[in-house]
């Protein structure tokens, strides 16, 4: 049964959670940009620049895996002001480094730091009652501050300044948005449903297996689109595209992904659960057909974008699947842990795929991990915990 809450404290609540996974969400969102400066300010090969992707998430693994532990028992602001000056430290430190090694070890700390802001935006957004509008406002919000981000990163900073400048940049922009510390709930919103007044006492309750086999549904979609997103830059740059033509195109996607987001989130269950799959597919496989016979900026730049607006949809309706299948919030809080596995296997296994310099083998992964969810939730679907 629904109980009262002031709508008005529910958006600053909605509002709050989205920044803080914006937080979370900006090593991922810039990692092609990231890894593309540290390409070329250090001369790294695929291999080594897959590896810092992989580190970066195990890193960002270790955070969330204990997620589901101390997420309802420590108080949210101070977790969001202390995970704040953990990342925006660790960006600010790796721009100052010379050595390849000691980056490797600082952006596992920036992986770290980061996953608990998801965590913690995924832990509040659990308790509303509809859950694609609520992950796809979240994720519409964080989309569109990282494409003002990514509009500004290549053309000016990078140009000028390549990582070093970059890292500060990013540290400055987790500073600013570290300020929603002021409206995070101090703990878990328990107001919203009776149901979730139980959490703390379903905490040693096994996870249904509805839970485990959407999240490796997800693991797998995941994999393959996140090994092609961490060397899409290098795509990008192998057509010698400029700085400001890089920019615009990731500046566009991430607007796009947010575009997505909102949509998604506007259609709300009403979508369905198994046509959205399909559909998502389709527009995955048209972005990486373009993506395939480019040879200019205007079919990167198309594949591109409808590889991402597909990508982000496919991510809300799964996030959500995971969500509906377990009532006591602590599966979605694991939803990171996934995202961080799959970060970890994909930017390797593409470098390990993209080592003879052609980039196909890196697109047809992601094509065979996105046929996966529409086959699955075709014939079968979650029951309801």
């Amino acid at each position: 049964m629904n109980l009262p809450v002031n709508p008005k404290n529910l958006f600053i609540f909605i509002l709050a959670a989205s920044i803080a996974s914006t937080i979370g969400g900006l090593p991922f969102n810039s990692l092609p940009v990231m890894l593309g400066s540290l390409a070329d300010s250090f001369s790294l090969s695929s291999e080594s620049v897959g590896l810092l992707g992989s580190i970066c998430f195990a890193g960002y693994l270790l955070g969330t895996l204990g997620a589901p532990f101390w997420i309802n028992r420590l108080n949210w602001r101070t977790l969001t002001i202390a995970s704040t000056i953990g990342t925006a430290t660790a960006f600010a430190v790796s721009s100052q480094l010379k050595s390849i090694e000691a980056l490797y070890l600082v952006w596992a700390f920036i992986g770290f730091f980061a996953s608990t802001m998801t965590c913690l935006g995924m832990r509040i957004l659990a308790d509303l009652p509809d859950k694609v509008r609520a992950f796809g406002t979240r994720q519409g919000i964080e989309l569109s501050v990282t494409a003002a981000v990514l509009f500004a990163l290549p053309p000016l900073i990078i140009a000028q300044w390549q990582y070093p400048g970059a890292a500060l940049a990013l540290a400055v922009v987790v500073g600013v948005l570290g300020l929603s510390a002021f409206w995070v709930p101090q703990g878990p919103l328990l107001a919203i449903t009776e149901e979730n007044q139980t959490i703390t006492n379903h905490s040693r309750i096994p996870l249904p297996r509805s839970s485990w086999v959407c999240m490796s549904i997800f693991f797998v979609f995941l994999v393959g689109n996140i090994a092609l997103w961490a060397f899409l830059e290098r795509i990008g740059a192998d057509l010698k595209l400029a700085g400001a033509e890089i920019g615009i195109v990731f500046a566009v996607l991430k607007l796009l992904g947010g575009v997505a987001a909102f949509f998604v989130a506007w259609i709300g269950d009403r979508a369905g659960v198994r046509w959205p799959y399909w559909i998502v597919l389709l527009g995955v496989l048209a972005g990486l057909l373009f993506l395939l016979g480019a040879g200019s900026f205007l079919p990167f730049a198309l594949g591109a974008w409808i590889w991402e607006f597909a990508f982000t949809c496919g991510c809300v309706f799964q996030v959500a699947a995971i969500a509906r299948s377990d009532a006591s919030g602590r599966a979605v809080v694991l939803v990171p842990a996934v995202f961080a596995l799959s970060s970890m296997v994909g930017p390797g296994l593409a470098g390990q795929l993209a080592a003879g310099g052609s980039f196909n083998s890196v697109l047809l992964l992601a094509a065979i991990c996105s046929v996966l969810p529409a086959l699955v939730y075709s014939f079968w679907q979650p029951a309801k915990s």
